[in-house]
């Protein structure tokens, strides 16, 4: 059985890993939102969290957001490629409720999926070319 936890090791805690991210990326957006995600060298996903004041300025809705975001990526885990994601709130993400930002959520890790599938296949295309 999956354990369903977000312990320590599943957040990016220190500025490097943040920067790590931010440097050519793959992105998944939305007119609120935005997912950075690149690949990592552990066995396991992890998050790290920006909700800026400028978009949201009470911390109670800061709070709000990052909560929604963390319970997503608990329960969406053990789906999720091993890679680094960073989530980036944008103008207007405090008017979506929950379950809105809930449902944008998955469509993003659903792409996010797909994506490193296309570049796994991608890479196992280029070693076979080379292989040839």
């Amino acid at each position: 059985m999956n354990k369903q936890t977000f312990s320590r090791e599943l957040r990016l805690l220190v500025p490097v890993q943040f920067k790590a991210v931010f440097e050519n990326p793959f992105r998944a957006s939305t007119p609120e939102l935005t997912l950075l995600a690149r690949a990592n060298q552990l066995e396991h996903p992890r998050l790290g969290l920006t909700v800026a004041k400028k978009h949201l300025k009470r911390a109670h809705d800061r709070n709000r957001i990052k909560r929604i975001v963390r319970e997503s990526f608990r329960l969406k885990q053990h789906e999720l490629p091993n890679f680094d994601f960073v989530f980036v709130a944008k103008g207007g993400i405090g008017k979506l409720d929950n379950a809105t930002l809930f449902a944008i959520l998955e469509k993003l890790w659903h792409r996010h999926i797909r994506l490193s599938k296309q570049s796994q296949q991608n890479k196992q295309d280029k070693q076979a070319e080379k292989q040839s």
